[in-house]
């Protein structure tokens, strides 16, 4: 009999807790039920290099894919600069520091919102 995949509740407290695991860094969740058609939640992440980001990529893909979370996309894994995980009602960027003061993704969705939460 076929595991039940996870509510979009229970995927991101799995998430939270793989990145706290793998000592990610400056973790926030953003909150867009009613914002966006594509995810209840965007989670950004910091890895301290690249090879650190590629592992707690890993490590989240890895506990998704036990959880019984079907049809996960991954992107950015040969690089490890930034590496996105889609697991649907979730998803999950993890950036080496610099990329993501770059790409400042939480600027362009908590602007004028206060759904945002560090974790």
């Amino acid at each position: 009999m076929a595991e039940a995949q996870p509510d979009v509740e229970q995927t991101l407290e799995l998430i939270l807790s793989r990145l706290e695991d793998m000592k990610a860094e400056d973790a926030v969740t953003i909150d867009l039920r009613g914002r966006s058609a594509f995810s209840d939640y965007m989670v950004i992440a910091t890895g301290r290099s690249n090879r650190h980001v590629g592992a707690v990529a890993e490590n989240v893909a890895k506990g998704l894919k036990d959880a019984g979370v079907k049809k996960i996309h991954i992107e950015g894994m040969p690089n490890c600069d930034w590496v996105l995980i889609d697991s649907g009602g979730v998803i999950v960027h993890v950036f080496r520091p610099e990329v993501r003061e770059f790409y400042n993704l939480e600027r362009l969705w908590i602007q004028n919102t206060a759904t945002a939460k560090t974790v």
